[in-house]
């Protein structure tokens, strides 16, 4: 063999090798992608209560609307899916997150936004309860929501929320609603979640207690932080994810009960991960009071394909894609400052 056909062998010997060592992973970089999926986007009014004037027999359909207007991504394809809910932040519009929805659809889940809100104050309270009585709808008005053929699994339900909706997914997940979950809750995933103003100046009813290890979540739960959100976008504007009450927080008190990871994108700010446009008076804040870091777009397909790792781990029993994006964090569309995750092999043995 003479020196050239050494080198070729030795070259191909190096390919194989490459693509050995990267097809294990090679599924964490594919949910940074839009999935194989075509995915339906549905929106449906609320149920309103009868006035009085009304006629005592309900309208057709009525008993199916939801108690809060929803915004439903689905998959096209015939089949059973698992279901995902996902909040909305403060005053923000969950059309805001339209784009995020069908990315984590095309990869085979059900994601429900309800629109918590018009208008609300501090209080957290009726969020809370509004949130858990969707969940409660899904069994019998989800169907009706859906494409020909696609069916909920209702055994897999997890919830997300993003900023002060973060809060509330967690406070679904604590028990803090006024009745019992009907469903109970695959895994948790909050998005740069915020409890408030500051230390000492949490939104009603507070969820971070000061203490590590007091959240008992009672279900897998990942935190997707930003580095930009602790920091103000001028002088004159609090941070939109205040240090002390924002996604290091919320990590540092789950107890060691369930798995957890903690994600955090460096450059990004609180609101990145929104759709590219997002119109009237309240898309502009989302471009004007965060910090951002500039396009959306790597942010927004970061925190969908984070999603749908954790959750084909947790929820579809699928691995791959997490453990691939813990063993390489630099096939994300985004920089990592945070790749943590608790002993899941311990929890696992338990």
């Amino acid at each position: 063999m003479n020196l050239a056909s050494a080198v070729l062998v030795f070259l191909a010997y190096c390919l194989l090798l490459h693509r050995c060592m990267g097809s294990e992973y090679e599924e964490a970089g594919g949910v940074f992608d839009q999935g194989g999926h075509g995915v339906s986007l549905t929106r449906l009014d609320e149920a309103r209560a009868p006035s009085r004037c009304a006629a005592r027999s309900p309208p057709s359909g009525a008993a199916s609307l939801p108690p809060k207007p929803l915004l439903v991504a689905a998959p096209r394809e015939a089949g059973e899916y698992p279901v995902l809910l996902f909040l909305h932040g403060y005053l923000a519009v969950n059309s805001f997150y339209s784009q995020l929805f069908q990315h984590v659809a095309s990869h085979g889940f059900i994601v429900v936004g309800p629109q918590l809100y018009t208008i609300s104050g501090p209080d957290t309270t009726e969020e809370i309860n509004a949130a858990a009585a969707v969940i409660d709808w899904l069994a019998t008005g989800l169907p009706s929501a859906l494409p020909p053929g696609v069916r909920a699994d209702l055994t897999k339900v997890s919830v997300s929320g993003h900023s002060r909706g973060g809060k509330v997914a967690f406070a679904l997940a604590l028990g803090h609603a006024k009745a019992k979950l009907a469903l109970p809750l695959a895994a948790l995933v909050a998005v740069d979640p915020v409890d408030g103003m500051g230390v000492g100046k949490q939104t009603p009813p507070p969820v971070l207690t000061g203490r590590n290890r007091s959240l008992h979540v009672g279900a897998p739960a990942m935190v997707i932080g930003t580095g930009l959100g602790e920091l103000p976008r001028g002088p004159l504007l609090p941070p939109c994810a205040p240090r002390g009450v924002s996604h290091a927080a919320f990590y540092d008190e789950l107890d060691r009960a369930a798995p957890a990871c903690h994600l955090v994108a460096r450059d990004y700010g609180h609101t990145d991960m929104m759709d590219n446009d997002t119109p009237g008076a309240r898309g502009m804040l989302t471009r004007t009071v965060c910090r951002s870091g500039g396009a959306r777009a790597p942010m927004r397909r970061f925190v969908a394909g984070a999603t749908v790792a954790f959750l084909n781990k947790w929820v579809a029993g699928d691995a791959a894609a997490l453990d691939g994006i813990r063993a390489r964090p630099d096939q994300a569309p985004v920089a990592l400052s945070v790749v943590e995750f608790r002993d899941e092999k311990a929890i696992e043995d338990l």
